[in-house]
């Protein structure tokens, strides 16, 4: 039997650091996995960086008007020494100095107290230019919390209603209670969208809590509520000390169970009457973060769980959520969400650099082609969701959404992608062909919908660096059908062995997207149309850049001699007279920049039409 020798004395202990996970963490999950169960509690902190005073500031700077106003320039000048309460002392009413005593004192009538105060709680023309007093970032991202129906529930300390003009942004009225008396008829918490307790009052009401005394206590039917609240809810705090809230403090140790966890965010290190208060309470101490970056950062983290839970979705489904969200501003988010996550999964499809690459040895001609039409079946699968929520998005939306098309197509064009690949010495980078297909739906949609204000946003907007020539160029350029299939690819195609067209790419892409843009225009013939002035809108924006332009199908149109096409009357006619927005998407306005670009584009169509027959 042997024995444990004790370590050698003065030998110092091995100390192993407890791995903790981030508070933040443990506040996402607790919050998405309850919604509605937490409420927040919003302290001055959240207020003070839209530049809204806090009520004692208030009260001391409105102390200081009426010292100058009574011609103590000694005392107001040196502001720096300046006692409000001695001064309050010996000129005020004999009232305790406070908000209702002095602003009695100072204006007569409600009127009159309203113009005072309204100057520290409502912007002015120059506040809004300089972005005071608006509701900030923080108060978005709660307004967006409350959308989703994470939070239900909101306490504050603060008087002014940013978070009422960040709810009413968002198309939410909420439920504002900011005296005692309203409580009795108030709509249940649980049944409410959502409900504001002003805990000290509204900036209007004479009855405001400033003072200690007045902190130390709140009215019966306002104390039952908040203490109902931090009975039944978990609590979410930012932008608040607990140095002087004497009776919110008390309501809290006193709490009658914490079934839900409370989480304490602080801007710096807590005080330390609210390090107690943490410690008492046993709540999560989430240090060094402000209002913004614990709101911004939830809502961001709750988007990702939702994520996650979520199961894929089909087509159908993404094109159904799309369709429900476009109309409704209050689902601006979502509609960028459905867009940009179905773009980030073409993404990682593009750079599966083995599912698409061609890099193989060259083998036989036969060979090649074969690899080559793989290739292009790939990329028509892989995209084909996206092109249905753009074709959705085409039709539906309105122009407050093309920066959303311009975001989609420049994704495609900028994602990393195959480097241009090379057969019989001509150039050719197959990997735009995604970014020719998404451009195609969007016009030929849109010609169906009558909106050539598409045109600006997914052919001139977006725009890529070329390395091969060290120039920044449009959409157009960059996924120009010469540029994308190698030279008469399509006519090599071994589903068309034996066949020639005359416009190899044209053939190739308008089947490829006819089912897309029939669910919009189920006559063949209107399709036609719609396809043929996407393609004519096409060259026509190449042709602005002074780049050879591509002519389609459409071209066909004019064997007989009808020229010009009558896409290209209806498009010059549209931009000299006025009557699109393709001047100014396309041309900048210039009429002179755009009849040369019509011109050129009518030119190489004559061209075309004598090499066709």
């Amino acid at each position: 039997m042997t024995t444990e020798e004790p370590p050698a004395p003065n030998t110092p202990a091995i100390v192993v650091p407890i791995r903790r996970l981030d508070p933040f963490i443990g506040l996402a999950t607790a919050v998405h996995s309850a919604p509605g169960v937490y409420a927040l509690l919003l302290g001055s902190g959240i207020s003070t960086a839209a530049s809204i005073p806090t009520g004692w500031a208030i009260v001391t700077d409105l102390v200081r008007r009426a010292a100058a106003a009574d011609n103590q320039r000694d005392e107001f000048e040196n502001a720096g020494t300046f006692d409000p309460e001695a001064w309050w002392a010996e000129h005020g009413d004999d009232a305790e100095l406070g908000y209702s005593s002095l602003l009695n004192s100072l204006a007569s009538t409600p009127a009159g107290r309203d113009a005072i105060l309204k100057t520290y709680f409502e912007a002015s023309d120059e506040d809004r230019q300089e972005g005071f007093k608006l509701p900030t970032a923080a108060h978005e991202a709660i307004s967006d919390l409350v959308a989703r129906g994470s939070i239900r529930v909101i306490l504050t300390t603060n008087f002014d209603r940013l978070m009422e003009r960040a709810l009413e942004q968002r198309g939410i009225q909420p439920q504002v209670i900011h005296r005692s008396e309203q409580i009795r008829g108030m709509t249940p918490l649980a049944h409410a969208a959502v409900t504001i307790v002003k805990l000290h009052g509204d900036y209007a009401d004479l009855d405001k809590r400033n003072t200690v005394d007045e902190l130390a206590t709140y009215p019966p039917e306002q104390d039952a509520l908040l203490r109902r609240v931090l009975d039944e809810y978990g609590l979410i705090i930012s932008g608040w000390s607990g140095e002087w809230d004497i009776a919110l403090v008390r309501a809290m140790e006193e709490a009658k169970s914490r079934r839900y966890p409370m989480f304490w965010a602080s801007y710096r290190q807590p005080s330390e009457a609210a390090g107690r208060l943490i410690a008492q309470v046993g709540a999560v101490s989430i240090e060094n973060t402000g209002a913004e970056d614990l709101f911004v950062g939830l809502r961001d983290r709750l988007q990702s769980l939702d994520k996650l839970a979520a199961p894929p979705i089909s087509r159908e489904m993404a094109v159904v959520r799309l369709k429900r969200y476009l109309p409704d501003p209050v689902h601006r988010i979502d509609t960028h969400d459905v867009m940009m996550d179905e773009v980030k999964r073409v993404e990682m499809l593009l750079l599966d650099r083995e599912r698409y690459s061609m890099a193989t040895a060259p083998g036989t001609n036969e060979e090649f082609w074969a690899r080559y039409d793989d290739r292009v079946t790939r990329y028509r699968a892989d995209v084909d969701t996206l092109l249905h929520l753009l074709a959705a998005g085409a039709y539906f939306a309105g122009p407050e959404h093309n920066v959303l098309w311009t975001s989609v197509i420049q994704r495609l064009l900028s994602s990393q992608k195959i480097p241009e690949g090379q057969y019989n010495g001509h150039l050719f980078n197959l990997s735009q062909y995604p970014t020719l297909l998404a451009i195609h739906v969007v016009l030929a949609v849109g010609a169906l919908a009558g909106r050539d204000d598409l045109a600006g946003p997914v052919l001139a907007r977006p725009s890529l660096k070329l390395l091969t020539m060290q120039t920044e160029e449009s959409a157009a350029y960059v996924a120009h059908p010469w540029r994308v299939f190698e030279n008469d690819a399509a006519n090599a195609l071994p589903r068309w062995t034996g066949t020639r067209f005359h416009f190899a790419p044209s053939h190739l892409i308008r089947p490829e997207i006819d089912d897309v843009v029939a669910v919009y225009g189920p006559d063949p013939e209107r399709r036609k149309v719609a396809l043929d002035r996407a393609e004519y809108l096409i060259g026509l924006s190449q042709a602005m850049v002074r780049k050879v332009p591509y002519t389609g199908e459409y071209v066909l149109r004019g064997r007989y001699g009808l020229l010009p096409l009558p896409v290209a009357i209806d498009v010059r006619a549209a931009v000299t007279e006025g009557r699109s927005t393709l001047t100014q998407d396309l041309f900048g306005g210039d009429l002179e920049v755009a009849t040369a670009a019509l011109d050129a584009l009518d030119e190489e169509i004559a061209r075309a039409v004598n090499r066709a027959f």
